[in-house]
């Protein structure tokens, strides 16, 4: 029977997974060559095994569509270099221990390389070595490892443009949460990736130095063991161990030379949108253009007709590239589409207007030029269809109910690139759009400058550029927030909705509301409307909080609030005043997410003294006097800038009998200000008065 410790034992390597253990297992073998003696078999075998996973990360790396899906890359080129490492050294081992024997004293594989690839003539093999540790050194490494380090610099410096363009397509409902964390994390494992790429050819390029200093100390260590130790003369001496040195240094150098071309074209590599790795790239874009083919055919054609020139070869060549541009040409010709019959007008006789002819305005609508169609063409999945489906989905999930649907039109009398958007048949809103290029834009704290047309921000007003796409890595270094043509419709669409809420409210939508809510309270809903209030009042209440921007996802302690205060006053404004005090705390949470201290602003004693003796004399703002309504006015926008420098809201806490009054006075100097009273703060939260405002009669 097994023991205890036996069993435990046993289910401790019955749970080591294999791929877990290889790892520290090649790592362990690896520095283990440096130290033991290895025959000439098993350096054939580790030899050729370091060719083989040379090619294999070369044809890998051109298999990736974007340098992430290769992460490991770096590690890669670290525990190669260790093995090529440890391979000479075991080799240099064997060469100075049998290298008087003959030239397969360190196996098959170093002798081919030594002999076969060089002509057995050493001095031949130094020079061919030592162009191959140039290449190596000079050209590739050197370029992958600048590559490596600019990309890394770049990246870190777009960082935070990228952080607030994944925020902005956030807050426009064009991503969702999940999606957001997975651009984050790509963007912070894109700057870690060409960091260690940056170390990591480091490692190459030692390599590299490392290859020259091994080869002239198994050279002179060589001709001193040969000639001392074993009595050879020295010519004999210097062509058996230098022989055996080069084919060493050769099998070696050869798959750093491949593993550094690996690195330099997972750097190097620039990637799209589209599924093509580095080869359908190299031939799409390289041999898709039959004009640039034609010229260089007609080039080499005459070239060819030059006497003295290898003739043949010329024209066979020009022959070649003018056939290949010929059949591009002809593909795409046959890729072409038919021109379709357009069947002649049939005149009909007109017909009496009816009242099918009054078509209805929509509520909310997108015209654009025709240079924006293919934006909103549903045959072409239009992105910006896309995005505005996301932004009526995310308006229901945050504001509390489901705006119209946008009707969406061309009209030919707008510019080609211009949009407008309208609420009722009224403009709203309108600006420019450009596919295919890119909206960089300046939120106030950028580093530098790039090549656009400039222009405006039409959402938000910021001053901004219209950039290629090509400039979009540099705009992102430098701080601007870079989006495409049709997150800046949808930007500037969702912006007007969210700011208009209340006038997007309509009875249509406010019955919806409620019958959405009476599927879950039934009784509530048939008690309240229309038995006790009408369905206007219920909506001008619903409309005086959207104006305000509170949100009304809380249906259910809008309509019991409703439903208790109902039978003693019909007002929707008092009525909206005590909602208010109900959602109190949910008001508070919008504007201090997560702060347990409220930093307000507040009046003078003396000028709310003021101001409630004006609204207990008249009810309304026209009892204010106009200096006294100036200074207010002045002094209220003065302090909400001051707040907003700080980064906290611009919120005025006054009595609740001022709250109404001051909230449309202000509203149109500072729009936005948000104006609480005090009943609705909940006792839970800590007031600090950041500025007074006090005004003088």
């Amino acid at each position: 029977m097994a023991s205890p410790g036996t069993m435990t034992m046993q289910g401790m390597f019955a749970r080591l997974n294999w791929r877990q253990a290889a790892g520290p297992v090649l790592i362990i073998l690896i520095l283990a060559m440096m130290v033991l003696p290895l025959p000439p078999l098993l350096l054939d075998l580790l030899f050729t095994f370091n060719i083989a996973i040379s090619v294999i990360v070369l044809l890998v790396a051109m298999a990736t569509l974007k340098p992430l899906d290769f992460s490991i890359f770096p590690t890669i080129l670290l525990v190669t270099t260790l093995l090529r490492l440890s391979l000479n050294v075991a080799s240099t081992r064997v060469v100075l221990l049998h290298g008087h024997t003959g030239p397969d004293a360190a196996g098959k594989v170093i002798e081919a390389f030594g002999h076969f690839l060089v002509g057995g003539n050493y001095a031949v093999g130094i020079v061919v070595f030592a162009i191959l540790v140039v290449i190596n050194f000079v050209v590739i490494t050197k370029g992958a490892g600048r590559v490596a380090e600019v990309s890394a610099r770049f990246t870190l410096d777009a960082m935070p443009g990228k952080q607030m363009a994944i925020d902005a397509d956030l807050n426009a409902g064009l991503i969702g949460e999940d999606e957001a964390r997975k651009r984050r994390a790509a963007i912070s494992q894109e700057a870690d990736f060409y960091g260690s790429m940056d170390g990591a050819s480091k490692f190459v390029r030692g390599d590299a130095v490392a290859g020259i200093i091994i080869m002239l100390i198994n050279v002179i260590g060589g001709l001193f063991v040969g000639i001392l130790q074993h009595n050879m003369d020295a010519g004999a001496a210097a062509k058996a161990y230098t022989l055996l040195t080069i084919g060493d240094g050769l099998v070696a150098q050869i798959p750093a030379l491949i593993i550094s071309i690996a690195a330099g074209m997972v750097v190097t590599r620039v990637g799209d949108d589209s599924e093509s790795d580095i080869s359908q790239q190299f031939i799409a874009q390289l041999f898709s253009n039959p004009r640039a083919l034609a010229m260089t055919a007609g080039i080499l054609g005459t070239l060819g007709l030059i006497p003295g020139m290898p003739n043949f070869i010329f024209l066979l060549s020009a022959a070649g590239i003018g056939y290949l541009s010929w059949h591009l040409t002809q593909r795409a010709e046959l890729r072409r589409p038919a021109p379709v019959p357009v069947a002649p007008a049939v005149p009909t006789e007109a017909q009496e207007a009816s009242w099918s002819d009054v078509a209805p305005l929509d509520v909310l609508g997108l015209e654009v030029g025709y240079r924006l169609i293919p934006l909103v063409d549903k045959s072409q999945d239009g992105e910006l269809l896309r995005r505005i489906r996301g932004i009526r989905k995310k308006f229901a999930q945050e504001v509390g109910y489901l705006v119209a649907p946008v009707h969406i039109r061309d009209n030919l009398e707008l510019k080609p690139n211009a949009y407008r958007i309208l609420l009722k048949g009224v403009e709203l809103g309108q600006g420019e759009a450009f596919p295919g290029q890119l909206l960089a834009i300046n939120p106030g704290r950028v580093a530098g400058s790039v090549p656009g047309t400039a222009t405006k921000d039409p959402a938000f007003g910021l001053a901004a550029l219209w950039i290629d796409t090509s400039v979009r890595d540099q705009a992102q270094a430098y701080g601007y927030t870079v989006v495409d043509a049709s997150t800046v419709v949808a930007t500037h669409l969702n912006h007007l909705i969210l700011s208009h809420a209340a006038e997007l409210l309509g009875r249509q939508e406010t019955q919806a509301l409620l019958d959405h809510l009476g599927k879950e309270m039934p009784k509530l809903i048939e008690d309240l409307v229309p038995k006790v209030l009408p369905l206007g009042t219920v909506q001008k209440v619903l409309q005086n909080l959207l104006e305000e921007g509170v949100h009304i996802r809380d249906m259910r302690t809008i309509v019991e609030t409703l439903a208790d205060n109902a039978t003693r006053t019909q007002d929707a404004e008092i009525l909206s005043a005590q909602v208010r005090n109900a959602l109190g705390r949910a008001i508070v949470q919008q504007l201090y997410p997560g702060a347990a201290e409220m930093q307000v602003m507040s009046l003078d004693p003396q000028l709310e003294r003021l101001l409630t003796q004006a609204v207990a004399g008249s009810g309304d703002g026209a009892a204010i006097e106009p200096g006294l309504a100036d200074t207010l006015m002045r002094e209220t926008a003065g302090a909400a800038q001051r707040q907003e420098e700080l980064g906290l809201p611009p919120v005025l806490l006054v009595p609740a009998s001022l709250r109404t009054l001051l909230s449309r006075f202000l509203r149109r100097v500072v729009p936005q200000l948000k104006v609480l009273a005090h009943s609705e703060v909940p006792d839970t939260k800590t007031i600090k008065v950041t500025s007074i405002i006090g005004g003088r009669a």
